[in-house]
């Protein structure tokens, strides 16, 4: 009788412990900072203090589609070579470049990094839009090319920069939602995101012609 209470008291001393531990990732994962809400804009002070071209991108996957839902910190993810929650890229990556900028059209690239944004002549972003990017999926390392939904949900802003006289600068903002997704080497789909991911950032440069 004593034996089977000490087990008793054994395991509600294990689940406790456990489930302090979940409590503890649950509130590492929504800390302020570590992740952001889909509208919040990314580097709002990049084209007041930034000389010279300069960006930054930010990937957010859906929670459905990180290990158990996304509790768990991007360092401890990062080290099970699992998905993260936020990816990123800016001008001061390995290989980083504008492409172009323009009123309908911005192109950002780094190693291993292409993206793309398009839109028609009212503002809506066209199917051409699209983002290559590397990415640790179900334990393996992978370069995925991803697309809008045929209703395409994102925008992309941009005006010209105070004090450009004879250099057309401009700056802005962007946010696309990407919901399918091919294997950008192989070319075939996958199932991978269950939910759009967001794409979202800020940038100033030159503009530029395609």
């Amino acid at each position: 009788m004593r034996g089977m209470k000490r087990s008793v008291k054994t395991s509600l001393i294990i689940i406790a412990a456990l489930v302090a531990c979940l409590a503890w990732l649950v509130w590492i994962g929504s800390r302020p900072g570590e992740r952001d809400g889909p509208d919040e804009t990314v580097a709002d002070n990049l084209s007041e203090t930034s000389r010279g071209p300069s960006f930054e991108v930010r990937v957010v996957m859906p929670r459905s589609g990180l290990p158990l839902g996304g509790i768990l910190p991007d360092w401890f993810v990062k080290k099970l070579d699992g998905t993260p929650r936020e990816l990123r890229f800016d001008h001061t990556s390995s290989g980083a470049q504008i492409g172009s900028i323009g009123q309908e059209r911005l192109e950002l690239r780094a190693d291993g990094w292409d993206l793309l944004i398009e839109t028609d002549g009212e503002g809506r972003i066209t199917p051409g839009t699209h983002l290559v990017f590397p990415l640790a999926l179900g334990g393996r390392r992978v370069r995925l090319d991803c697309r809008p939904a045929d209703l395409a949900n994102g925008y992309l802003n941009t005006t010209r920069r105070a004090g450009s006289d004879e250099l057309v600068e401009l700056n802005g903002r962007f946010l696309v939602e990407l919901a399918t997704c091919k294997n950008a080497e192989s070319g075939k789909a996958t199932n991978w995101p269950p939910a759009a991911l967001t794409v979202r950032g800020s940038f100033v440069g030159p503009a530029t012609r395609p």
